[in-house]
């Protein structure tokens, strides 16, 4: 009965919209990807319009001008003003006249001035708000280190599978937490934002644009691969999950969350394909969410029996008891639901 029951529960039903947002994610990730390398382009291409001195560029720039133009003409006639909709970086940008800026900005930038400058704080509004609704989203659905560092989680686990030692070695998440205050006390003694430093997203939007703008590469990009490195060889995700001082600041933002991944205990059969799919080490089978969880729908794309959904709720619920449709029911375990 068990069986019948978990293969009609998995075959005798079509997946609903939400088992296909990890799709979703990564082309979200892809897109925020390529417009950090498209907007760089498109600036360098501005300064040539406006100097008019096409005839003067090197066969390469004259190359790079043509694409470029190809590319914009369809969207404005005036690329030396019409292209300015959309500007910056994730760490920092406008788009389509509205400021937007990641809170560690403004933290960094607060604590190196020693002042809060109010039009900066009014960027981080958008992005604030969501969080607060919406959790750590920020990391799983637009970071672009996160296109990477789950590429390089790929690599480990292909790694793994033809022999080659990984590192997953587990540290107290509370690490990051630390980070984050060294790093804005050190902004403030120093009157720089350090944290800009060690934090992926803004040294990924830096190292782009000074590859594309300055033709080469600043230190960041090393800092960068060691961060690979680590999560390679030390801990799976590591740095996400112990070193990242946005990563903190966006758990501390989202922790009372709205919006949330719940199991449906009665649809879920413990097969803890959701716990072993999570980069960040959560527990889903056991309602195990916490701050630390992203939103990113890994989890609910792998489950078989469609037992995870998004709820509004502002705490997770407790333990829930082993799966009804799991072998542990079957053998009579205590079914209780806590509220």
């Amino acid at each position: 009965m068990i069986t019948e029951a978990k293969e009609s529960v998995s075959s005798g039903r079509s997946f609903p919209v939400r088992k296909h947002l990890n799709k979703l994610r990564w082309a979200t990730l892809a897109a925020v990807f390529g417009m950090l390398i498209l907007l760089p382009c498109l600036s360098v291409y501005q300064n040539y319009v406006a100097a008019h001195a096409y005839d003067m560029l090197l066969p390469g720039e004259k190359r790079f001008y043509d694409v470029m133009e190809a590319l914009s003409s369809p969207f404005t006639s005036d690329p030396e003003h019409g292209l300015d909709v959309i500007k910056g970086t994730t760490w920092s940008g406008s788009f389509f006249g509205i400021k937007l800026s990641d809170p560690l900005a403004l933290a960094g930038q607060s604590a190196a001035s020693l002042d809060m400058h109010w039009p900066f704080l009014l960027s981080t509004l958008i992005p604030i708000v969501l969080t607060v609704f919406l959790g750590r989203f920020y990391c799983g659905w637009i970071c672009p280190a996160t296109f990477f560092y789950e590429l390089n989680t790929n690599l480990g686990a292909w790694l793994h599978n033809i022999g080659l030692p990984v590192g997953n070695r587990r540290f107290d998440r509370r690490i990051k937490y630390l980070v984050l205050v060294i790093g804005l006390v050190l902004s403030a003694v120093t009157g720089s934002v350090m944290v800009a430093a060690v934090y992926p997203p803004a040294i990924i939007g830096r190292e782009i644009y000074y590859a594309i703008a300055l033709g080469g590469f600043g230190v960041g990009i090393v800092f960068f691969m060691l961060t690979l490195l680590f999560d390679l060889l030390v801990a799976r995700r590591g740095f996400c999950r112990y070193l990242c001082p946005g990563g903190a600041l966006y758990s501390l933002l989202g922790r009372y969350r709205l919006l949330r991944i719940q199991r449906e205990v009665k649809d879920c059969n413990d097969c803890a394909k959701c716990t072993a799919v999570c980069e960040f080490e959560l527990d889903p089978m056991r309602d195990d969410f916490g701050q630390e969880c992203n939103n990113c729908t890994a989890c609910i794309a792998i489950c078989p029996t469609d037992a995870l959904v998004f709820t509004l709720n502002s705490k997770d619920l407790a333990y829930q008891g082993p799966g009804h449709l799991g072998h542990l029911v079957g053998h009579g375990t205590d079914q209780k639901e806590t509220d």
